[in-house]
Formats: structure tokens, sequence, C-alpha cells
């Protein structure tokens, strides 16, 4: 039968491997493995040390070369790690080949994406989109689940228990995902009528890369209780408030944050909540300004909006945590004149790339909080006088 998804140890010491290939450069791979690094970390465990091998494509076996595979093997036996995590996604028999080659568990990047989203799913909506998407990952490989009881039999009239017993778990999955699919819908369609319960109001939904601050930016907003922390999808359900500024109410919205290679399996698992994106009136990009590959997390979180169908909607870009990026990018003897005149390149450079839709602050020092609210307030009275014309109750 099935065997229980393994969740991550907090004593769990990893390795992280990777590739590099035609599709992706060394300098490209590092930023993902230091990405791949903080979700073990938020998942619980300690990653010891990367493995990096170029290779044209991944070996269809193993995922790297031999000689890897051995280099990593002997670094797991001598310093005692008990999990391998793989940047790419594995396919069962990949996963079953590794597994015994190293004598540890293995999982990939995907597989270590739903183990923390399992662990952070609180409501019933959002657990049901994990199981769903952890079954939908489980479906394809469990050939490769099931490669041992292959072995036991061979030739005309002599299959294993393997063959039965990968069709008994191939068919309880199908099962499983449908009843799945089923409850969700409901969930939806319950979620669906909240929605069109809140009437008229500009409904404003928070975007981005997890991590960024979100959920910060939420709680100062909308002076609201909500989930914060330094970890990578702090929050997974979508929290709304109704929020009054000058006498003009409009909804926020705090959704789950993006990340690079995001399982397609969650993304359509998590379609219902990222409903709340689709059928926003505005949206609000956070962007983490002192990450240096700030702009490639911007170009995921895009190119997810395209995905989902919502990246033509009004947008504010927030970039956020400037008084860590003032840190990071200006030496202390620097004098404050040229600090500001990089400052204003910086603001010119932005302003220009969002057509004047975009606003520096700090959540965390409550820098420049009240201009944000101001440009807030501007678009949602703008929208308001956009879909009512002859109104002015709202604004």
């Amino acid at each position: 039968m099935i065997e229980q998804k393994k969740s991550i140890d907090k004593e769990d010491r990893a390795v992280l491997i990777g590739l590099v290939h035609k599709l992706q450069t060394e300098i490209q791979l590092k930023e993902y493995l230091i990405e791949l690094a903080f979700l073990a970390e938020t998942a619980g465990a300690t990653a010891e040390k990367d493995f990096i091998q170029k290779l044209p494509h991944p070996d269809s076996r193993t995922f790297v070369g031999k000689g890897k595979l051995e280099e990593i093997k002997q670094y797991v036996q001598t310093k005692g790690i008990t999990l391998a995590i793989f940047d790419d996604e594995l396919t069962g028999s990949q996963l079953i080949n590794i597994e015994e080659a190293l004598g540890i568990r293995a999982i990939d990047r995907s597989d270590l994406i739903l183990d923390i989203f399992a662990s952070r799913a609180k409501t019933a909506q959002a657990k049901v989109q994990v199981e769903l998407a952890q079954y939908q990952y489980i479906l394809p490989r469990l050939k490769g689940m099931w490669k041992h009881h292959e072995r036991l039999g061979g030739g005309i009239g002599t299959r294993g228990p393997g063959e039965t017993e990968i069709e008994t778990d191939r068919r309880i999955v199908k099962d499983k995902i449908s009843l799945l699919r089923k409850r969700l819908s409901e969930i939806d369609r319950q979620a669906m009528t909240q929605r069109k319960e809140r009437g008229t109001y500009i409904r404003v939904a928070l975007v981005g890369y997890t991590n960024v601050g979100k959920s910060t930016i939420m709680n100062i907003l909308s002076k609201a209780d909500v989930f914060a922390e330094n970890k990578l999808f702090a929050t997974l359900d979508t929290t709304t408030r109704k929020i009054v500024y000058e006498q003009t109410p409009f909804l926020l919205s705090d959704t789950v944050g993006f990340i690079r290679k995001l399982p397609h399996h969650l993304v359509e698992s998590f379609k219902s909540t990222l409903d709340e994106v689709r059928e926003a009136d505005c949206l609000l990009h956070v962007v983490d300004i002192s990450h240096p590959s700030y702009e490639d997390q911007m170009g995921v979180v895009n190119k997810t909006l395209q995905e989902i169908g919502a990246f033509d909607k009004p947008m504010l870009t927030i970039f956020n945590k400037m008084d860590l990026y003032e840190e990071k990018v200006f030496d202390p003897w620097l004098d404050d004149e040229v600090k500001q005149d990089l400052l204003q390149q910086l603001h010119t450079r932005w302003q220009t790339l969002t057509n004047n839709s975009c606003v520096f602050i700090s959540a965390t020092e409550r820098r420049n909080i009240d201009e944000l609210r101001n440009v807030i307030l501007n678009k949602v009275k703008a929208l308001y006088e956009e879909r009512f014309p002859y109104l002015t109750d709202f604004y």
C-alpha cells in the first residue's frame, strides 16, 4: 500500500544538490541553492553542504553522474547526513536509485515545498489544497516507489506483487484525488459566495515573492493581527480585512507568497486561494529590495500573475526593506549627499519603469507608511470613481 509521506525532522542534516545545464547557469544555481537552504531551514532541517555538477541534462537514473553520486555518498557517510535535497524534480525511479546509493532519504524541491505547506496549512481549505497537491505529486512516482517489487518476478506469468500493488495504489490515489477535488469545489463555492457577499467594495490584494513582508504590511495597513515571520510561506491562507481611510472603505487581502519553481500541481490546487488575486481590483506588488535578486523575484511574480490571468490589473509596486537595502549597498563612510543622489537615481529608475506607480518603504521601521497609505487611498478613490461615476458615498 501507499507509504505515508515522510516529513522532515528537526534533527535532519541535509546536503543540497543541483545541476548547471544549458537552461541554468552556475550563478543562477547558487542563488537557487541559497533559497533551497532557506526552504530546508523553514521545514526544520539544517543544510550542511552544496553539491553542484555541470551536465547537459540530468542523469536519467540518478540525476547526477556516477562520480558525483559517489562523492556525495562519501560525505554523507562521514558527516552523519540524513537527508539529500535536490533542487529540481526527481522521478520515482530516480528517488529510489538515489536512496539506495546514498543510504539516506532523498527529496526534491517540490516535495520540500509541499512539506512546508503541509505544516503551515491551518484552515480546512488549505489542508485540502495541500493534500490534493501531495497526491498529484505522488501519482506519477508510484512506479518508482514499487521498483523493489518488480524484482520479485521475471518472465511471462511471473509478475511479482508489485504489479498488482501499483495498480491498486494508482486506483486509490486517483479516487482520493477525485474526492479531494470534489471537496475543494464545495469549499470554492462557499468562498465564492463569501466574496460575492462583500458587495461593491473595491478589493485590493497584496502579492509578492515569499518572505518579502506582505503580512507585516498587512498588519500596518489594517492594524490586524496577521501572522508574520522571517520564514518562507509564513501564511498560506488568504486574510481579508475591511479598511477605511478618510471615509473611503475597501477590502485588503494578504495572499500566499510566490516562489521559483513552484510546483504546477500546487498552483492548480491553490487556484481558489489565487482567485482572491484574480478578482481583485488592484494589486499591491511587495518587493524585498534588499534581496540581491529582487528583480528576478519580481519576474517570477509577474510570470505567475500572467499564468493566472491577473497581470493586467492596476498595480502599485511597494519596494520594502529599504533599511536593509541601505545597510547592504551604502558603505559607512559614504556622505549623506552621495547617498541621497544614489537613492534618487534608484527612485527615478523605478518610477519610470512602473509608470510612476511605486513607493519605497521600510515596514519594520514604519518608514514612508503615510505616503503608502495616501497612494493606496488615491488608487482606491480612482477605482470607485471609475466604477460609480455618479455616486459619491464611497469616496
